[in-house]
């Protein structure tokens, strides 16, 4: 069988998009994936389960807040003290960006939490980093951003 250069352009075309279709299919299966864990770990947050949040946050992991920021240890501590108790966050949007085995999830939500004895609303934008390591996702870092004027 004799292909001319046209259909064997035509040809190598369609494989490659074949090819770009896989890897868009698994980029979804990680994003979704990623969603789906950082709405758990919003769960655990306002369950107080620190030590499934122990084994998410990766040894390394930073987090910053309005007033300050934490590394692992004190994070869990905050919410196993009660000194910031994640009530309910209301996700209202959330994107997932994958460089490599690195995910920047960025979620746009409502925040329900008691700071210091007050319960408090916020609009934020919350940027977490994962990292995979050996198979798993772990939470390298977690900042949030205060909305203003909503």
């Amino acid at each position: 069988m004799k292909l001319s250069i046209p259909k064997l352009c035509l040809l190598l075309i369609s494989f490659s998009g074949l090819g770009a279709q896989a890897q868009t299919a698994l980029n979804t299966q990680a994003e979704q994936e990623l969603i789906n864990l950082s709405k758990e770990k919003w769960r655990w947050m306002s369950e107080k389960k620190v030590d499934t949040l122990a084994a998410l946050f990766h040894e390394k992991a930073v987090f910053v807040h309005m007033g300050g920021t934490m590394n692992k240890d004190r994070e869990l501590n905050t919410i196993k003290s009660g000194g910031i108790h994640y009530k309910q966050a209301d996700i209202q949007e959330t994107s997932v960006q994958l460089i490599g085995n690195t995910a920047i999830l960025l979620s746009r939500l409502r925040l329900l939490a008691v700071v210091g004895g007050n319960e408090v609303t916020n609009p934020f934008v919350v940027t977490e980093v994962y990292v995979r390591q050996d198979g798993k996702w772990t939470l390298g870092s977690m900042s949030f951003t205060r909305l203003l004027g909503q």
